[in-house]
Parts: structure tokens; sequence; C-alpha cells
């Protein structure tokens, strides 16, 4: 069985994807240490303070999108609602501090990958990001 993008392998090494995921999050912290940790799963990143800039960006490069929920200006959701009118299928995975059953059933609605709850967990990042790009 082969290893998957960012996966080690049965050697250990992790396998290099070409595979890009655009990380949209306000705290620079945050978003500089997620975009390590998906780098240390082998993908490429490319990182946006807002849901604002990355549209402004045009990036339909990303093969993915790690967004916070909580964001001055657009949110998490709204990016993705955004993404959806402009036609583009590409995979979200939402992260938030504050999970709640509602926010739970909007974002079900919206069709996302995952939500993960704050402080992301390494291994439910690394499946997301796995099953995003499947």
């Amino acid at each position: 069985m082969g290893a998957s993008p960012g996966c080690p392998g049965d050697d250990g090494a992790v396998r290099v994807s070409e595979s890009l995921v655009a990380v949209v999050d306000d705290d620079a912290l945050v978003r500089d240490a997620a975009a390590s940790l998906i780098r240390s799963f082998g993908y490429r990143t490319a990182i946006y303070p807002s849901a604002d800039a990355f549209l402004e960006a045009g990036d339909d490069a990303a093969d993915c999108v790690l967004t916070d929920l909580q964001m001055p200006g657009r949110s998490g959701l709204e990016l993705r609602q955004q993404l959806r009118e402009r036609g583009s299928t590409v995979p979200v995975i939402l992260m938030t501090a504050y999970p709640t059953p509602d926010l739970r059933a909007r974002a079900a609605a919206l069709d996302l990958v995952a939500l993960l709850d704050k402080p992301v967990d390494p291994d439910l990042l690394s499946g997301a990001l796995a099953r995003a790009m499947g």
C-alpha cells in the first residue's frame, strides 16, 4: 500500500505533494502555525490574512482552502458561499474556536470537508486534507 500525499511512507520519509492549500486566517500566529503544519504533511501552502484577500487574489490554483470561521469582514462560511457562487468546487475545511450545534448544521449544509475545533488536532487536519485531495 503506497503512502498518501504528505504521509510518512514505510521508510519514514514524508512524500511531497504538488497540492496547494490556501490558509485563510486573520490571526498571523494561527495562520503561520497552520501553514507550517500543512507543509510538514508535504503540501504546499499560500497564506491570506482575510477571506477578501483570498478572493481578490483570485487564487484558482488552490486545491483546498483551510479557513477560520471568525474573521473581520467576510467569515469562513461567507467565503465558502462566495466560492460556491463563483462556481468553484475547491474543497473547504473550516476551523473555529467556537463550535456550536447550530454552526455544525450550517457547515453541513455548505458541504465542507470538515469543521475542525481550534486548537486543530494535527491528525484530524491531516485526515481532512487527505479527504479533500482524494
